[in-house]
């Protein structure tokens, strides 16, 4: 009579590649995830850029802080732009960073937040003039990804 099925040693060698094989499989797909992710920092600040620019065109100042409303007036210098404190996706968390009411320029942030900590290229800047690389900001390199 002859044996049939697999003997316990053969079932530990599979097991024994599937393990190297995950290991070297789950830090290369969690790379490429956080990397398809950096879209949703990009986007938000962009489109806060956009939120500024056009108060800045009515109200002749940037704002210093982001709610769902922005106006103008006497005192209304520096209060709010219309946007969100979270990326659209969730994976960023938005602040205006400089700014206070003024005029000449400012400086909002994306922080990752969620899955996305671990993320190699780290908070994301834009200014009014663009991406900002400065500091410990993302560099070029992480914009164009």
């Amino acid at each position: 009579m002859r044996d049939r099925g697999f003997t316990l040693i053969e079932i530990m060698i599979v097991v024994a590649i599937v393990g190297i094989l995950a290991m070297v499989a789950y830090p290369t797909y969690k790379e490429s995830v956080q990397k398809s992710r950096r879209s949703d920092a990009m986007a938000a600040l962009l489109e806060l850029q956009l939120s500024q620019e056009k108060l800045r065109t009515s109200c002749a100042f940037y704002a210093e802080d982001i709610q769902n409303t922005s106006a103008c007036g006497a005192d209304a210098a520096g209060t709010d732009v219309a946007g969100s404190q979270t990326s659209p996706e969730g994976f960023y968390n938005i602040d205006i960073v400089t700014g206070t009411g003024s005029s000449t320029g400012y400086t909002a942030t994306a922080t990752p937040t969620g899955g996305q900590t671990g993320d190699s290229c780290g908070t994301f800047a834009i200014n009014k003039d663009g991406p900002d690389h400065s500091g410990t900001y993302a560099d070029s390199g992480c914009w164009g990804k």
